[in-house]
Order: structure tokens, then C-alpha cells, then sequence
């Protein structure tokens, strides 16, 4: 592979788009609205990252699961949507059990307001900018250290052996913070939680295939009426 493919594909693979605070209804919004907004904003970024969207099972998830505040009736506040976003972050490194461990904290605090929900929400997308910014440059320093040559089978899979494990480490640190600042309440019920949790990235992933296979649908009949008259 030549460095400018490789540069591409790096570049791509790290092109999603993010929903800002400022982007987000003021006003309470419904389940579909939700996700209809989220999906719009992910078809802006690379296709790799469209079929993951927030789902309304994962919605009805994370409330379940107490990852979000109450809510009255059924619609969801901006800082519902903030605290959904949040979660979604998380979910890919961390359990649903971690997760609750982090915001049940956070929002037990005496001093928490939905304004520095706001407030971290926004810094992190700063900082995920940045860290999309500095990616590419940060490979090639790489490259040049360990002095893989990309069009060499064996280098090639090297780099993908050291990436994986540099994403293990990672997730070990992040779990290390985690537990030195939320102690685990219930070893056993986390587990659980883990387990369901990986049953619900299944069934997310069903359910994601459904709404895009009635989307396609609709949009057919909507095309064939249109012809029709």
C-alpha cells in the first residue's frame, strides 16, 4: 500500500461527525425526532460510521438502565440528548454497568447542573477534533520509529497487531481511571450487565438494519407514487 492510501484510509477512518450542543433543539423532542437528527448528522461523516446510529431501542435502553435522567411524558429534553450522546461515547469501550457507575456519580453531586454536563460535553468534542486533527500526523511519527514498510505483507500486519494492542492498552487505562475514581458497587451485577449488554449491541444492530430496510422501502413507494401521478 502506497503512503498516500494509507493516508486516506486513516483520514477516513476517523471522519465521524459529532452532534454540538448549539446543533441540538432547545425544545423537547420525541424518540423518532432523536433519531432522525442523530442519523442526519452521521451521514455527514465517512460511511463507515452510518450504520451506527442511535436507535430507539437503544434509547429506551439507556433509560431502562437509568443512564439518563426521568423523563416526563415522552418527550426528551436537550440534556436528555446530551446524557444519550455521552453514553453512546462510551458504550463501545466501556459496560453499561461502567457507564452508570460514572454518570451516577457525576449526577449525584451537589453541584451538578445540566450546564456542565453541557459544559464537558462541548470540551470533549473539542479535544476528539483535535485528537481527529493530530491522528495522521501522529502515524507517520510512528512509522518513521518502528520503520514499517507498508508494502511489506509482513510489516503491513505488523502495524495492524500493534494497533490492536495499542487500542487494549487504552481501554486498560480507561478502566484503571475508572475504577481509582468509581469504586465497582456490584462485581456480579456489572457482569450481568455486560453480558446484557452484548445482547443489546445485537439486538441494536437488528434493529438498525430494520429502520434502514423500511427507510429504503418507504423511499421506493414514495418514488413509484410520485411516478404514478
Amino acid at each position: 500500500m502506497e503512503l498516500f492510501e494509507f493516508e486516506t484510509l486513516v483520514r477516513d477512518a476517523v471522519n465521524d461527525v459529532d452532534l454540538r450542543p448549539e446543533e441540538i433543539p432547545a425544545i423537547d423532542l420525541y424518540v423518532d425526532q432523536i433519531t432522525s437528527l442523530t442519523s442526519d448528522k452521521l451521514m455527514q461523516g465517512s460511511p463507515r460510521f452510518r450504520d451506527r446510529v442511535l436507535t430507539k431501542t437503544m434509547i429506551n435502553n439507556y433509560s431502562k438502565d437509568g443512564l439518563i435522567s426521568p423523563i416526563k411524558g415522552k418527550k426528551y429534553s436537550k440534556n436528555h440528548i446530551m446524557q444519550m450522546l455521552l453514553v453512546y461515547s462510551l458504550k463501545n469501550t466501556l459496560s453499561i454497568g461502567e457507564i452508570n457507575r460514572i454518570l451516577q456519580t457525576v449526577y449525584a453531586q451537589p453541584d451538578y447542573t445540566p450546564e456542565m454536563l453541557e459544559d464537558t460535553y462541548s470540551r470533549f468534542l473539542d479535544i476528539k477534533e483535535l485528537e481527529r486533527k493530530n491522528t495522521w500526523s501522529g502515524f507517520c511519527d510512528f512509522l518513521e520509529k518502528t520503520e514499517l514498510d507498508l508494502s511489506n505483507d509482513t510489516d503491513y500486519l505488523t502495524l495492524i497487531l500493534s494497533l490492536a494492542s495499542a487500542s487494549s492498552y487504552l481501554k486498560s487505562v480507561t478502566q484503571a481511571l475508572l475504577e481509582a475514581k468509581y469504586p465497582e458497587i456490584n462485581p456480579e451485577k456489572e457482569q450481568q450487565e455486560r453480558e446484557e449488554q452484548k445482547k443489546q449491541r445485537k439486538e441494536s444492530k437488528k434493529e438498525s438494519k430494520k429502520e434502514k430496510k423500511e427507510a429504503k422501502e418507504s423511499k421506493k413507494d414514495a418514488i413509484g407514487a410520485k411516478e404514478q401521478a
